[in-house]
């Protein structure tokens, strides 16, 4: 977190599942998973001050696809933990969004951990009050209020700190086709197989979520296909349920050749896991 002219700023690192497993349906309705998320050093960013009130302010090249209205999970965020916390006072709050919205690598949960984040500094309260309050804004919440790699179980949400040195600064392209992929739109069409665990190879894992997200936008194919050919590119799969894709390359000179060769048609982000 750092400060820049009066406000506190803090990073919504893009997010990746590394591995998504989908086990069947927990007794709430919602589906169980087993996942290894990853973060990138990149993303949005979210700054803010202390104010009479709580405000939104959204900029970036992804502003316009992304409403500022009260069902936005940066302002779920504030009004919650303010609530939670009996804070009587507000924060102006601004989101540089670069992330592309509905794309599979969590923008929206990242956007409202960094905002948990930045209040309890603003705010001065207990982190604890922000881990309360993640669960609730959903599933991907708390990881990305974690901001580390982490296994995923449950809904993704009941969390343990992974430790592996082929992840932690790797450099990695992810690339959405600017096509949007509703999360709620791809579970339905799962077809409900228990295809078995997550192991502790997450290289020798899958994503579960690929083939129905392939049926609604199947230019995931192609940018999965273009990803398997670049130079120095070690791995490649498509990151939660979609549609942006993402690869692991041996070195950073790799990653940016393949960054320079991306389709101009196509959104990227060249970058290096935490």
């Amino acid at each position: 977190m750092r400060a820049e002219a009066g406000y506190w700023s803090e990073i919504a690192p893009a997010k990746i599942n590394l591995a998504l497993h989908v086990r069947g349906r927990l007794t709430d309705g919602r589906h169980a998973l087993e996942t290894l998320f990853a973060f990138c050093v990149d993303g949005d960013r979210v700054s803010g001050t202390a104010a009479v009130d709580v405000s939104l302010e959204i900029t970036g090249p992804f502003a316009e696809a992304l409403g500022s209205g009260e069902d936005n999970l940066v302002l779920r965020a504030a009004h919650a933990l303010r609530e939670r916390a009996g804070v009587r006072t507000g924060a102006a709050l601004r989101l540089h969004k670069c992330l592309p919205v509905a794309s599979g690598i969590g923008g929206g949960s990242a956007d409202a951990a960094a905002t948990l984040r930045l209040l309890t500094v603003i705010w001065n309260i207990d982190p604890g009050e922000a881990a309360a309050i993640a669960p609730e804004l959903g599933s991907d919440v708390p990881a990305c209020l974690l901001g580390m790699t982490s296994r995923g179980e449950g809904a993704g949400d009941a969390l343990e700190m992974v430790t592996d040195a082929g992840i932690s600064g790797s450099p990695v392209l992810l690339v959405n086709p600017r096509v949007p992929l509703a999360t709620g739109e791809v579970f339905a069409r799962w077809d409900g197989v228990n295809r078995g665990p997550l192991g502790a190879d997450w290289r020798q894992g899958r994503n579960d979520l690929e083939l129905p997200a392939r049926a609604l936008v199947p230019e995931i194919g192609d940018v999965l296909d273009w990803l398997g050919k670049q130079g120095g590119a070690n791995f490649a799969r498509m990151s939660g349920s979609g549609a942006t894709c993402f690869a692991l390359f041996d070195d950073e000179e790799s990653c940016e050749e393949a960054a320079g060769a991306c389709p101009p048609q196509w959104w990227h982000l060249a970058s290096i896991l935490r």
